[in-house]
Parts: C-alpha cells; structure tokens; sequence
C-alpha cells in the first residue's frame, strides 16, 4: 500500500535511500556504543521477480565502520529484525513529514504483527569475486531475455520468474510495455550511490589530508594507475559474449575503423542493399481501438 507513492513520486526514492543509511548508521551505534562512519554501496532498485513494481534498497556495506579517532570497529553480525524495525520506523517517519501519511495510520502500521518492511544480511562477500557477483546482482537488469517469450496467437507476453525460473505469468503485451517502461528513471536520478568511507568528499578528505590511519586501504594513490578496459574486454566481462568473434567462421576480428557519420553509415547500408524490417508491425489504428473496446475492464485513456 505504500509503494504508490515512490511509483508516483520519484523524488522519494532518493529519500528511501537516505532512510536505509540512517537505519544503518544507528543499528552500528547502538551496537558499537560509538556513532561509526562504515562504507557503503548503494543500488536503488524498482523492480520484482515479476517485472512489478518493487521499490527496495541494495547495500554492499563494510563489516563496519570508523570513528571518530580513526578506529575500525568490526561489526560482523546483524540483527534482521531489529534493524527492520528502525528502517521501518525511518521510512513511515518520512511519508508522514511530507504529509502522505497520517501519524495514526503510521503507528497503525507500526502495531501489525507483520508491517511488510523487511531486511536480509545474510550475503557475505570474503574475496573480490565474490564482491563482483554482489555489485552485478545489485545493478542487474530488471529482466531476462531467456525468460521472456512472445505468444503470438494469443497476442500476450509470457515471463518466467522465481528459482530456476518456475513460475511464470501471461500479461498483454501492452501491460508488459508498461510495467517494463514504469522502472525508467526519471532525467538525472542517481541511482547508484556511495556514502560513508566510499564517498567521494570523504576520499578527497583522506587524499588532501593524507590520513593514514585506517586497517585497511581505501585510497591506492601510491599504485600505478590501472588502464581502462576497452569495450570488447567490458563486454566478456558483463554478458560472457565475444563482439570480436565472427560468427561465420569463429576467427577473431579486427576493428579497422569507428564511423560516426550518419550519412556515411547511410551510404554504406545502402550499397550494400541492406534492409531492417520489425519482426511484427505494430497493429493498425483501428484494430488498436479495437482492443481498447474490447478490454475488459475497458482500457480508458485521458488526455
């Protein structure tokens, strides 16, 4: 019943954000009796198993934080519930001070047995492998392309989800666009954020001030600067495909040029006769009215 207003109110999503930090930094000071500094990744994601509308917050935390003499206080047990408890507490505060909720319909919420607010620390990430896997799980795609399938009869999408994809649900192919198109952010929203020892006022702190009195390395200044990966490395890396391999006979290609000239581009498609035609046109105005007619409920647009 609350996630209507971060579909609606984009804003709040950075707020969201912000509540789960909060939740974290006073879980680690009640804990460690010291208000601590930790390190945090952090992903905003919108979407379900099921394409749906799903607001929740990825954190790839250190075992926990500084303080303020320099201090690392290690932290390496949680307490899902306790901290569910005040990240609810942080998130219903919220909606109240910007007036969506009423003060007794957040204590209401409060009371169940039940509130829907939940939070799992269970994933350990010990190498930087394993570090890796967590950051690509965090700023995954919101679907598959092997669980997606088109039942052209029927005019209907189908999309399996759940472990080793043995659900599955049939939706409209327009119900499909829109749930897919309803996780686009909007223009400039940040959806992945660094707080705490990652951010990056605290690192250009450590580098002016050149403090080293952490355990553990944050800032690598005195290594060589590591080159950027080119795109055909990024992409093994991120999809486990080859854009360098030729798919005709397996060798391995060669970039011989970059053309960024759209009437160049135009020219050479059109020499070489080549054509790009939709697999399926998109339905003619009035069988589209058609639909809409015949939906039921009726499908109604405003202007």
């Amino acid at each position: 019943m609350l996630r209507i207003f971060f579909k609606y109110k984009r804003r709040l999503l950075g707020d969201l954000c912000r509540s789960a930090l909060r939740s974290l930094t006073r879980y680690f000071e009640v804990v460690a009796g010291s208000t601590l500094m930790p390190g945090v990744v952090a992903a905003v994601q919108t979407f379900g198993d099921r394409i749906n509308f799903h607001p929740h917050i990825h954190f790839l935390v250190t075992e926990g934080g500084v303080d303020e003499a320099g201090v690392f206080h290690k932290i390496p047990r949680m307490d899902d519930t306790r901290l569910a408890e005040i990240f609810a507490r942080e998130v219903l505060g919220l909606l109240v001070r910007r007036e969506l909720l009423s003060p007794e319909w957040a204590e209401r919420l409060l009371s169940w047995r039940h509130t829907g607010f939940s939070v799992h620390s269970l994933v350990r990430a010990k190498t930087k492998s394993e570090a890796e896997r967590v950051g690509k799980y965090m700023i995954r795609a919101i679907l598959a392309l092997e669980r997606l399938f088109f039942l052209e009869p029927e005019g209907k999408v189908s999309y399996r989800y759940g472990q080793n994809a043995a659900e599955q649900e049939t939706m409209d192919y327009l119900e499909f666009i829109a749930r897919v198109t309803s996780h686009i952010p909007d223009k400039g929203q940040v959806m992945v954020r660094y707080y705490g020892l990652y951010a990056n006022a605290h690192r250009g702190k450590v580098r002016k001030t050149s403090l080293a009195a952490f355990p553990f390395c944050i800032i690598e200044d005195e290594l060589p600067r590591i080159p950027s990966k080119g795109w055909a490395a990024m992409i093994r890396k991120v999809y486990e495909v080859d854009p360098m391999l030729c798919p005709k006979c397996g060798s391995q290609m060669k970039v011989i040029a970059f053309l960024a000239d759209f009437s160049v581009v135009d020219r050479i498609i059109g020499h070489l006769k080549l054509t790009f035609v939709a697999a399926k046109p998109p339905p003619p105005q009035a069988a589209f009215q058609e639909y809409l007619w015949a939906a039921d409920p009726p499908v109604e647009y405003f202007p």
